[in-house]
Parts: C-alpha cells; structure tokens; sequence
C-alpha cells in the first residue's frame, strides 16, 4: 500500500507530460475538448464514457492499447473527421514523431430523431461547398469550403451545432430579416451556434475550410 501513491504520482505525472486539454464549450448537448498530445509519451490509463466525434489538425499515427493487449493502430490525416464509439480502460501514445492536436466533442445526449434535412439544408442549396462526412443517429458532420469571396446563398442549420475552424475566418453573414454580422475565427477554435437561416459571404483573400457538427439530441 506504501506504493500506491508514488505510482498514482507518476501515472499522473506521465499524463500532464502526454498532453495538455481544454474545454472551450461544455453545455448540455456536447464538450467540446482540445488536446495536444506530445509524440512518444502514452497517457494514463483512461476511458470514454460517451460517443465522440473526433477531429485531428496534424497527421500522425496513434497506438490504443488496453490493459489486456489487443493494440489498435489510429492512422489520420490533418484536418480529418472521425467517429469514435465508447471504449473502455486504455492508454494512448501518439507514435508519430510530431505533437498532435485533436478536438473532441463528447456526444451527451442520444438522438431524438430531428432531422436536417430541411428545404434550405445547405447539403441541397449548396453542394459544392457542403459535403457530408458521416451521419448517424446522434449526429451529422459536415465540411464546408469556400473558395476566396465566394458566396453561399440562403440556406438553413436547423440543428444546434459546433464548428471547428481548419482555416482562419472572415465570413460576413446575412439573415432572412436583413441583418449583417461579420464572424471572425482563428484556426483551430471551435465556436457553439444555435438554428438560423442566413446567407455567406468568404470576406477572406485565400479559402475557408471548417467542419460543422450537428446535435440530434
């Protein structure tokens, strides 16, 4: 038992070392956490206990490794969406040989059965630019590029929503009533938005590129 806190120091220790978190949005329906893991260090033993979306910014290979063996190899590409179930106790090492930054959205709710699909659903209006990655009962994912000072005519996001920024943003939006927003992001932040019907307008000199995360919840 002399043990016992030396080594839970050290798993501790070990964990601050693989990566640094944080939670820029956390609400009823998602948390969204930012972590950067550093390459050749593997994390604390840990689980997840909901469904996650998860989003990587760099590539890079990872190894999940559960207490009874079994390794699995994660391999993704910068700017790549993936979908991630529950999983139980495990330890992560990003095998790579540079930091990686993911963002993960923690799905806290089971889907109601809304849908987006909606007369103005951007997937319809706006096909080029709106490309489904993946739908399932708890949420639909989608990436959006517009090339520079392209505009997106009217259309609808019915759904709560997070959007992940892969580029920075300048983006100047206008609603069915007429009103005028100019919406600024860096890369790499991650903004929560409810239901709205506007307009788009790329305001940057090069292309936008984000990921947008719908909540049927």
């Amino acid at each position: 038992m002399l043990l016992a806190f030396p080594l839970i120091a050290a798993a501790a220790a070990t964990a601050l070392v693989a990566q640094t978190r944080e939670t820029p949005i956390d609400n009823d329906q998602v948390t969204v956490i930012k972590v950067t893991e550093q390459p050749h260090v593997k994390t604390a033993l840990h689980e997840h206990k909901f469904n996650r979306v998860m989003l990587y910014l760099q590539p890079g290979r990872q190894e999940i490794t559960p207490p009874n063996g079994g390794k699995t190899v994660l391999n993704f590409k910068a700017g790549e969406v993936k979908w991630s179930p529950v999983s139980g106790l495990h330890t992560s090492e990003v095998v790579s040989n540079a930091p990686v930054t993911i963002i993960e959205l923690e799905v806290k709710k089971e889907g109601s059965g809304k849908t987006a699909d909606t007369r103005l659903d951007p997937l319809k209006i706006d096909p080029q630019d709106y490309k489904l990655e993946f739908e399932n009962s708890q949420v639909r994912v989608i990436r959006v590029r517009m090339a520079a000072h392209h505009q997106v005519p009217l259309h609808e996001h019915s759904l709560n929503r997070v959007v992940i920024y892969l580029t920075d943003q300048n983006t100047r939006t206008t609603t069915q009533d007429g009103k005028v927003e100019t919406v600024q992001h860096k890369a790499g932040e991650a903004s929560w938005g409810g239901p709205v019907t506007h307009k788009e307008e790329n305001l940057l000199d090069g292309p936008f590129e984000a990921v947008v995360v719908e909540f049927k919840g």
